[in-house]
């Protein structure tokens, strides 16, 4: 399902342009993704790096590309009053498939250092719900990526 979803994100046209992001489903995504990272007040590292591979991977951008796909996310975050911007340019230009696994992606920012806040949690409920991926989705999703995470974690 995440290769999916990956294959249509490399799909779409374009460098984001900085001063004309409002319906870039790139941008949207970079801007929920830098929100829940940065959420609990505790950017580490190791979120930050994840956060730029998961960009990098999902968008086949690297360099400068990806750097201003990172500087627009980050921008429309911070210009932004509530996710629903992001979220209804998410669902015009995803399916359900790709909308569920897009909240993967977030869980993989949220246990990139290993750590589970209520805010991070709370954040992902909210976009999940927006993005009208059910309970149990979003569930299994953080469920996966914690497994998955866990087993890379174990010697």
């Amino acid at each position: 399902m995440i290769e999916r979803f990956l294959s249509f994100l490399k799909t779409l046209p374009g460098t984001p342009d900085r001063h004309d992001h409002h319906d870039d489903p790139r941008v949207a995504a970079s801007a929920l993704l830098y929100h829940v990272m940065n959420v609990d007040g505790e950017r580490q590292d190791v979120e930050w790096e994840r956060f730029k591979a998961i960009l990098s991977k999902s968008y086949a951008v690297s360099g400068k590309e990806l750097d201003e796909l990172v500087q627009a996310g980050a921008e429309a975050e911070r210009e932004s009053v509530d996710f629903y911007a992001f979220t209804s340019v998410l669902n015009r230009h995803l399916d359900h498939e790709g909308r569920k696994a897009f909240i993967e992606l977030m869980w993989e920012i949220v246990f990139a250092d290993g750590e589970l806040h209520e805010l991070e949690d709370n954040t992902v409920w909210r976009v999940a719900e927006l993005l009208d991926v059910e309970r149990e989705d979003r569930i299994a999703a953080r469920r996966k990526v914690a497994a998955r995470l866990s087993d890379i974690k174990k010697p």
